[in-house]
């Protein structure tokens, strides 16, 4: 059973790698024409002498065109990636692409601790199916984290991009002046929200209405302390209210909430170190303290009561 089983997985990663190659470089006639054409060209014989990583992402956004792609699905992930800092158009392609050679290899990899175990034919089988699973939604995973990652950066470095807003629009600058400078500034110290604001600036000059943009970019971001920030400006730019005293008093709301913030997370650390304090540190106090004298006790007193 354990042969046959083999024979199959075998055959199946054949079968997949055969049409593999037949799609993307056997059958195509436009290999041998960029072959041919770049014996004349130049330009496109630096193109073939391009970084191997590139023809790896290009191989990735290939592959990534093979993989069925559901509408809903697809707006998701590519909101994923905007917000991951991803924003290549071909981004979604290779991020199909990944998640179709991992369904390869991880199986493969599995297969390989599988087929030495002595377990029984459904339970390969389905730890196979489960390897399958994984590597194909473990870019998805990737993604989400990098996402979570971008969203903290942007949150924690928001805070001073803030008070940098305050100063430049006090100091005389309007509210879009201020946000190229503070995107100018804090390209170095927080370059994830540098960037966001630099792209607000861009559309903006491109001739999108300021709440337009502003509302993009909460979207993009997708943090919740820029959201409110975003709607401030809102209502100050739609009632007309002074820009520089609205950003000063959320900059302060903004202060107390980080306090409370703090307030909070110092009022769990008590809660929060009790199981460490239980099971790591009491162990070893006892084995100090109680130690030396049970080893006397069981040196002293059992003799004795052996004697008597």
């Amino acid at each position: 059973m354990d042969i046959l089983f083999t024979m199959l997985i075998f055959l199946a990663l054949t079968g997949v790698f055969a049409l593999l190659g037949l799609n993307v470089w056997v059958w195509p006639k436009a290999a041998i024409d960029r072959v041919t054409a770049s014996a004349a060209d130049p330009s496109q014989m630096q193109a073939a002498n391009a970084h191997p990583s590139l023809a790896f992402r290009d191989l990735l956004k290939k592959l990534g065109t093979l993989v069925p792609q559901s509408p809903k699905d697809t707006t998701v992930m590519q909101r994923r990636l905007i917000r991951a800092g991803y924003r290549n158009p071909n981004a979604l392609k290779v991020l199909y692409g990944a998640k179709f050679v991992m369904a390869i290899i991880v199986p493969m990899l599995a297969f390989g601790v599988i087929a030495g175990a002595a377990w029984e034919s459904s339970t390969k089988i389905m730890a196979t199916l489960a390897s399958i699973a994984i590597g194909f939604f473990a870019p998805n995973e990737y993604v989400r984290t990098v996402a979570k990652r971008r969203q903290k950066q942007i949150r924690r470095g928001l805070p001073n991009a803030l008070d940098l807003l305050v100063v430049s629009v006090e100091s005389g600058l309007g509210l879009d002046q201020g946000i190229v400078q503070v995107a100018k500034e804090l390209d170095h110290a927080h370059p994830e929200i540098s960037e966001e604001l630099s792209l607000m600036t861009l559309e903006l000059k491109a001739g999108k209405r300021r709440i337009e943009a502003l509302r993009n970019l909460a979207e993009r971001s997708n943090v919740d302390d820029l959201k409110k920030l975003v709607a401030v400006l809102i209502q100050a730019d739609r009632f007309g209210t002074s820009v520089a005293a609205t950003l000063r008093n959320h900059a302060e709301f903004m202060r107390v909430q980080a306090r409370q913030v703090a307030e909070e997370k110092a009022a769990k650390l008590g809660v929060k170190l009790v199981f460490p304090i239980f099971f790591c540190i009491l162990p070893s106090l006892f084995v100090v303290t109680v130690g030396p004298m049970a080893f006397k006790v069981i040196r002293e007193l059992i003799p004795m009561i052996n004697s008597i």
